[in-house]
């Protein structure tokens, strides 16, 4: 940024409300956990993954999908992918089959979660083309649900699961360098489901402020605040009764693995968003003489844009803040848009995302392992059949039928226009 200052180039507009509401949303996490709400969650996954262990592939990441949209956050699933690893590695199962089918559903899962950035900053975009955020979360959770379902069938049955087919495997077992721990024993705080409670409670008043605050339910002619203040409002009280209630230690709070992940999330978001958004505001021009009428005649490939820029913008809020604006600048359809807005949990293309990095870490059978090219690790191909053709398809079919009424009247293309 400080060269492109120097050479003349105005700096975008950093994206403050999207990283305000994500550390709003860690502290109270990250509260949560130290009161051993966390551990209590991850307890009850194990339960749930060890009474049905055929069926590990599907159930990690419809675990991992439900604990992202109850959290707000995909750093929540790193507490489970241990226990996915090693309920894998008791079955037979290659880790990587569950390790990156639950890698990708947790950052699709973003694009669906009541309180996370990126579906409050979508949520006010879309107001005013008439989709309100009651309408926005009765698409992109069905829809998300299903390309997460349908990503781990797609998984489990066209590729070989088998872990004593795997060669790397069989020859680290004869090294000694695998080993299977068993069920842990978890020792559960006395105020751990209170804490769960708690938070439950946020995110339930987040949701009804949004609905309520939402000019096209009516409800409040001038509303005391926008959705983004009433997260951090609700986030931190969250937090500060959590502390108070369940008697929380905060140095532990500011020392918890979940607090330092994510705001080094953070850190992240704000080069990388201030530069990406430096790049569009200042090329808007030449992206919509090249790219409009393609994206007018083929609104499809808005999908795929946002699926490779959120590589290198490294968070669905601040992609979609950085593209949303110029797309819908492009008369793009608002369905389009809202159906492709999955499409921003590419993150998984670049092997270095927190999460993806930690399923790497803890298989130590070496299914899980990036390739030579970069590209060729086991989360491309079902974080790309999770991103694109099943959640735009099935959003098209639901966005279609729940906000017609809504923007009726307002000039736009369709999904597919006719040739």
């Amino acid at each position: 940024m400080l060269v492109l200052a120097a050479i003349g180039v105005k700096p975008g507009n950093i994206p403050f409300d999207v990283i305000s509401i994500i550390m709003a949303v860690i502290a109270a996490i990250s509260a949560m956990q130290v009161a051993g709400g966390l551990d209590y969650l991850v307890h009850q996954t194990e339960k749930l993954l060890r009474r049905n262990p055929k069926y590990i592939t599907i159930l990690a990441p419809i675990v991992t999908y439900f604990l992202t949209i109850f959290a707000g956050t995909g750093n929540i699933s790193l507490a489970t992918l241990p226990v996915i690893a090693e309920v894998a590695k008791e079955q037979g199962v290659k880790p990587c089959r569950p390790l990156s089918t639950a890698v990708v559903s947790a950052q699709i899962a973003i694009t669906a979660s009541p309180i996370s950035a990126a579906v409050v900053y979508m949520s006010s975009v879309m107001e005013g083309h008439g989709i309100s955020y009651l309408h926005l979360l009765s698409v992109v959770i069905p829809s998300t649900l299903l390309a997460v379902l349908v990503m781990s069938f797609l998984v489990t049955m066209l590729f070989n699961s088998k872990l004593s087919d795997d060669p790397i495997y069989r020859k680290r077992l004869e090294e000694g360098l695998v080993e299977l721990r068993g069920e842990k024993q978890i020792e559960i705080k006395s105020g751990a489901k209170t804490s769960v409670w708690l938070f439950l409670l946020g995110v339930v008043g987040v949701v009804i402020y949004a609905i309520i605050n939402s000019p096209s339910m009516g409800l409040v002619e001038k509303p005391l605040m926008n959705t983004t203040n009433a997260i951090l409002i609700i986030m931190l009280s969250v937090a500060t009764l959590t502390t108070v209630i369940c008697k929380v230690d905060t140095d532990n709070i500011l020392n918890s693995s979940t607090f330092k992940a994510g705001m080094s999330a953070c850190i992240c978001i704000l080069g990388v968003a201030w530069l990406g958004d430096t790049f569009v505001s200042n090329n808007i021009d030449w992206i919509k003489d090249t790219a409009g009428e393609v994206i007018q005649g083929h609104p499809w490939l808005l999908a795929v844009i946002f699926f490779f820029a959120s590589a290198l913008l490294y968070s669905q809020a601040a992609t979609a803040k950085a593209l949303m604006p110029m797309a819908l600048a492009l008369n793009v359809s608002p369905l389009t848009a809202v159906a492709s807005f999955a499409a921003v949990s590419g993150l998984f293309i670049l092997p270095t995302y927190p999460t993806l990095v930690a399923a790497v870490q803890m298989d130590d059978t070496g299914t899980t392992r990036i390739g030579k090219f970069v590209f060729n690790h086991p989360f491309f191909i079902p974080g790309t059949l999770g991103c694109l053709p099943w959640p735009f398809a099935s959003a098209s079919c639901w966005v279609a039928s729940c906000c017609n009424d809504q923007i009726a009247g307002r000039s736009s293309p369709a999904f597919f226009p006719a040739d």
